[in-house]
């Protein structure tokens, strides 16, 4: 097996034509070769995968990730590797999340072995300090034990601007997205409005598709006026249905969209329980 080999100049090129073009740019999750062959062949500019996404496979909700069940990084190093990798053709780009918390991993070495299998791209959320809110007593302590937001930006700062990798930042809030622009300057950025609703583990925190698009343009806007290159990514909360997708491309201050729950845990759930309840409905006929 040869895992297609690209480069940043590559990438960049490909995504700013799209930019250019105004041709919305797709992003998806993928825990498994099958959904990122399938994605990659619907037409998705990256796949990306991450600690999260196995999990949501595995019938967890995505911020499962949040709880020590296994080394994030290592899990995502070898689903990436094993899984995902010899399922892509090479018309889209990897990117893998990591945990630039890790305090048993060097990152300048993690993000070089990352390179060289093959995935030219790293982001920040498997899982960030971004997802806790800032006012709980958790934040507090884990700052105090040295996980930050700091060491996320530190992390896009050297993949980008010491070993030439393509960065996608990712924040879950106004604060950290301004911090993540400013210093680590990524490629691409993504505000996360929340958890996907949706299905038996999504999370409807009762916010419409107005309210979500709503406050990713008020991010995203003030990300591009200190960057105004950046290529912004809508993703999460009430963003469920390609109609919704629409409507964040429409209203949110968006380059293009970034799917997780929408193209993989929801489309599985529902083909697979429908096609199950089908067979399992079957009776003899003699």
């Amino acid at each position: 097996m040869f895992v297609p080999r690209t480069t940043r100049e590559k990438v960049l090129a490909k995504l700013r034509k799209k930019v250019e073009s105004r041709t919305p740019v797709l992003i998806s999750s993928a825990a498994s070769g099958l959904v990122a062959r399938m994605l990659e062949e619907a037409g998705a500019d990256c796949v990306n995968t991450f600690h999260g996404a196995r999990l949501r496979a595995n019938g967890m909700g995505t911020m499962a990730m949040l709880w020590p069940i296994v080394n994030a990084n290592e899990q995502v190093f070898r689903n990436t590797q094993e899984d995902v990798l010899p399922a892509m053709k090479g018309d889209a780009f990897v990117c893998m999340c990591i945990n630039a918390n890790d305090p048993l991993r060097d990152m300048w070495g993690f993000l070089e072995q990352i390179k060289s299998l093959g995935v030219i791209s790293v982001s920040n959320i498997g899982p960030s300090v971004s997802y806790i809110d800032r006012d709980s007593e958790i934040f507090k302590v884990l700052r105090k034990c040295g996980i930050t937001i700091e060491n996320e930006v530190e992390m896009l700062r050297i993949a980008k601007q010491e070993l030439n990798m393509v960065t996608i930042g990712v924040a879950f809030t106004e604060e950290d997205s301004l911090q993540m622009i400013e210093e680590a300057k990524p490629d691409l950025f993504c505000y996360h409005a929340g958890t996907t609703k949706g299905g038996r583990k999504g999370y409807d925190s009762g916010e419409t598709i107005e309210g979500t698009a709503e406050r990713t343009k008020i991010v995203h806007d003030k990300c591009k006026k200190i960057m105004p290159e950046l290529i912004c990514i809508a993703h999460g909360a009430a963003m469920e249905t390609p109609e919704d997708a629409q409507y964040m491309l429409d209203h949110a201050s968006c380059e293009g969209i970034w799917t997780g729950s929408s193209t993989e845990r929801l489309p599985i759930e529902k083909a697979v329980f429908e096609a199950g309840k089908k067979f399992a409905a079957l009776r003899y006929t003699k």
